[in-house]
């Protein structure tokens, strides 16, 4: 009997490529999930047949397939997400282990994110940190912090899923969201960077090209309702990295076309207001820490 402590729940449309290499990374685990249910969201690939290729020989994976509603968009998953954990929700378990079909990590890696809940009652989410195969480099994604988490790999304690009542069904930020949505409910969100998972497909690669990507960052942050002068740091940030200068700039002009376009946030008005004012603490906190060097 599998006792294991954790679920895991995986959105998929057209992984063919990826796919494989993350279900053995998961088979191989130390401590395997007790169910893991791949959605497969509309796929016109091969990742059906993938899946089900490994399902007679490890009987905890499990298929759904969701018939194709339009392009790939985070709504999207987040609709998949929902209906997979709807589906398996009244197995037993502790945790629940969103996963990306595009990435993989070592064989005790749920082992080790399991015995940090343990450690922490009030950890609500955790992961390791992703490292993203960039022109066959691993480049640690930028906006890696200790107080978010990847969505590619976010893990939640059942019982902040179920107080956030899970992924919001939003075009983008859905698992930034989420994870303010889980301090707003008092519980703790940590990256652990000893933790690292590699990520096949560059964040956001796969609608955009370079420019609209970073274009379309200013956008997504203004939709979950960044404080202005957060962004303008978190922008100037990006200043040092390739392109130099350029990229911080688009996100500056996505974020500024947004609000002049009169776009209207994504998430409710509490969540926005706790958001802002998150950040204006660390920006606060970090300017105290600057000055004190200075001084």
């Amino acid at each position: 009997m599998n006792n294991s402590p954790y679920i895991l729940v995986t959105a998929a449309r057209n992984e063919a490529k990826h796919i494989a290499q993350t279900i053995r990374s998961v088979t191989a685990q130390t401590l395997p999930p007790k169910r893991w249910i791949i959605i497969s969201d509309g796929s016109t690939d091969e990742t059906d047949d993938i899946v089900r290729g490994f399902i007679a020989q490890f009987p905890y994976i499990e298929l759904l397939r969701l018939e194709p509603d339009g392009e790939r968009n985070f709504g999207s998953k987040a609709l998949a997400v929902n209906a997979g954990y709807k589906k398996i929700c009244n197995i037993e378990h502790s945790y629940v282990g969103i996963l990306d079909a595009d990435i993989s990590f070592n064989a005790n890696y749920y082992e080790q994110v399991v015995e940090r809940f343990e450690n922490d009652p009030k950890l609500g989410i955790a992961g390791g940190i992703l490292i993203d195969v960039i022109d066959g480099r691993l480049i640690p994604q930028m906006n890696a912090f200790e107080w978010s988490v990847g969505g590619a790999i976010q893990m939640f304690r059942r019982e902040c899923w179920q107080a956030i009542g899970g992924y919001l069904p939003i075009p983008s930020g859905l698992d930034a969201t989420a994870e303010v949505m889980a301090r707003m409910n008092s519980w703790t969100v940590r990256t652990f960077p000893q933790l690292e998972i590699i990520h096949h497909r560059e964040t956001g690669k796969e609608n955009h090209n370079m420019i609209g990507r970073l274009f379309y960052l200013g956008i997504h942050d203004h939709h979950l309702g960044y404080h202005p002068l957060f962004f303008l740091a978190k922008s100037v940030r990006r200043f040092r990295a390739r392109p130099i200068m350029i990229g911080g700039l688009l996100m500056l002009f996505g974020y500024a076309w947004a609000v002049l376009s009169g776009k209207p946030k994504k998430v409710p008005d509490e969540v926005a207001r706790y958001l802002r004012q998150e950040q204006m603490d660390r920006l606060c906190a970090c300017l105290s820490r600057r000055k004190e060097k200075t001084d």
